[in-house]
């Protein structure tokens, strides 16, 4: 294996670890921005080595298509291609299953693709999403899986699965490069725990560098959500990294480490950035609305960021419908306020102080008491004590929160 895994601090479920990879040594919890073809939108590699990013996502499935894997083995793989000295993350194609589904036509060879680029059918099979990662040369890279939306039931759930574990031994034997890149597999399930179990079990026994908990943030209610996680966590191996893909909100990505998480993944911090949104400890700020007009405080007066520190709301406000500048800006401040959660959620696991830091988060966002019902019960099974900054006897019933709702209806959830 490519990697090493150390436990330096846990508080019941939630653990803060070393994850030595070969381009880098990650301190976990850690969220990973999203770079599809091999860049965060409007930001350099150097920026993202300032605000602290350790991993960078990339997409198998564009970059195979443009430039492609060959040119970039050519090139020197995508580290030296792109001039990203620290770590790198490949996803497997299989999320675009769900994504471009009117694209795809899944079998158990694999899955048939209609290029956005020039409309003809690409194959991709669980060796062809290897061979390409292995030509990318991400230090993780992940294992090809048949991804179905959570929110659908029936036998379609229960074929996914079966065909994932299926497909992750033909994975293991098409992985040329074992030595250098770390390939994890993905639970998957749907919300039906006894197909998580059994997928959790089977992968387990392949003995895998690390595992994905896959299938979520794709419409499901928050209660379910979280218990899929806190199922998975609980069974997964103690010593081998722990990855919810396609999780981003600030407040989920807490909840899941307090159930014993380590890695996430979002487009969402520089997407709401293209929107004229900030995250904020309160949740987010618009400053696409009028009243960020003639603000001259910075989005957050607490942030070290350089943005917070140069720049006004309203000298934002005024670039973010019409120049690139302003979603340069809000997606260095957003990647920062990530960077600070993951560092955050680190040192007060290993200084012993994850409660406070769990509870401080709650009320600034939640400044009434108004935590959500779903939260509340998380934090029961994570054995976090919230009673300080909950209001007696109210809740909010959780809410379905779905990953493509319009950036103007996404609010702190």
């Amino acid at each position: 294996m490519a990697l090493r895994f150390e436990v330096l601090g846990r508080f019941n479920r939630a653990r803060a670890a070393q994850l030595t990879l070969p381009h880098f040594v990650c301190q976990t919890p850690l969220f990973m921005p999203v770079g599809t073809q091999g860049t965060i939108k409007g930001l350099a590699t150097d920026q993202l080595e300032e605000i602290g990013c350790q991993i960078i996502l990339g997409n198998t499935y564009h970059l195979a298509l443009r430039p492609t894997s060959e040119l970039i083995d050519e090139l020197g793989g995508l580290h030296k291609f792109m001039n990203w000295p620290r770590a790198l993350l490949t996803d497997s194609g299989g999320f675009q299953m769900v994504s471009l589904l009117h694209l795809a036509d899944i079998t158990e060879k694999g899955v048939i693709f209609q290029s956005p680029v020039d409309g003809k059918p690409m194959l991709l099979t669980p060796e062809e999403s290897i061979q390409i990662q292995n030509r990318i040369g991400a230090d993780i890279i992940m294992a090809l899986d048949d991804v179905v939306k959570t929110t659908i039931t029936g036998p379609r759930i229960e074929e996914a699965m079966y065909r994932t574990l299926r497909w992750i031994d033909r994975c293991i034997a098409a992985h040329k490069r074992p030595h250098d890149q770390n390939l994890f597999g993905i639970v998957q399930g749907g919300l039906d725990p006894v197909l998580r179990d059994i997928c959790v079990r089977g992968l387990v026994d392949r003995n895998l560098p690390g595992y994905a908990i896959g299938g979520l943030a794709g419409g499901e209610d928050k209660d379910s959500f979280w218990r899929v996680v806190a199922q998975c966590t609980a069974t997964l191996p103690e010593d081998k990294p722990r990855y919810v893909m396609g999780v981003g909100y600030p407040l989920d990505i807490v909840v899941c480490s307090a159930l014993g998480a380590d890695m996430y993944d979002c487009v969402y911090p520089t997407r709401t950035a293209r929107f004229g949104t900030a995250l904020v400890p309160e949740g987010v700020l618009k400053l696409k609305h009028r009243a960020m007009a003639e603000d001259t405080r910075p989005i957050d007066p607490t942030c070290a960021c350089m943005v917070c520190k140069n720049y006004t709301r309203a000298y934002i406000h005024s670039l973010v419908t019409k120049d690139a500048m302003g979603s340069q800006l809000l997606s260095f401040h957003n990647l920062y306020y990530m960077m600070q959660l993951s560092k955050n959620l680190h040192s007060s696991i290993v200084q012993g102080k994850f409660p406070e830091f769990v509870c401080n988060f709650l009320q600034k966002m939640f400044p009434k008491g108004d935590i959500p019902e779903w939260v509340c019960n998380a934090m029961e099974v994570a054995e976090i004590d919230i009673s300080s900054c909950c209001a007696p006897f109210r809740y909010i019933q959780a809410t379905k929160v779905q990953s493509n709702l319009n950036e103007d209806e996404i609010q702190a959830v």
